[in-house]
């Protein structure tokens, strides 16, 4: 091979190399965005939920949440969720989990939970320690109703 064919065969492989590097990022900026909006649309769920707390003394019934799911922002990212009100009670803790939406990402976020827990908070957890801390707060009524 002459200098010339060496040449470009190095330009080509830079070009592959830089086009790599950049599709990955770009997959991993969208997975990045699509679990903020996501996070963003259950952040705006429970502004809503704890303002019907305080007018009601209750959290929301699920035909409520229903209701305004389309319009809050960012729903499309949320995907489906599961709201777990008829399984909390009076003497339930702030930390339990309310709502929850489980988002799969292919990129370096990888698969976790977009979680609302009764006192408002909002938080990404992994798939590992979500299904711990559900599994500690679920009923076996609740199990068996899910597994339907």
């Amino acid at each position: 091979m002459n200098k010339r064919q060496k040449d470009i065969l190095i330009d080509c492989a830079i070009v592959i190399v830089v086009t790599v590097i950049a599709i990955v990022s770009m997959i991993n900026f969208k997975d990045w965005v699509n679990r903020s909006e996501a996070i963003r649309a259950m952040q705006h769920l429970a502004q809503i939920v704890l303002r019907y707390r305080n007018e009601h003394g209750a959290v929301p019934p699920q035909s409520y949440v229903d209701s305004i799911r389309e319009n809050l922002e960012g729903h499309v990212r949320l995907g489906k969720l599961i709201y777990r009100a008829q399984w909390l009670d009076l003497e339930s803790t702030p930390d339990e989990i309310l709502a929850y939406s489980e988002k799969n990402y292919r990129s370096f976020i990888g698969k976790g939970f977009v979680v609302l827990r009764l006192d408002g908070t909002v938080e990404w957890l992994d798939k590992k320690k979500f299904q711990t801390i559900l599994n500690q707060q679920q009923t076996p009524l609740e199990i068996q109703m899910l597994q339907k």
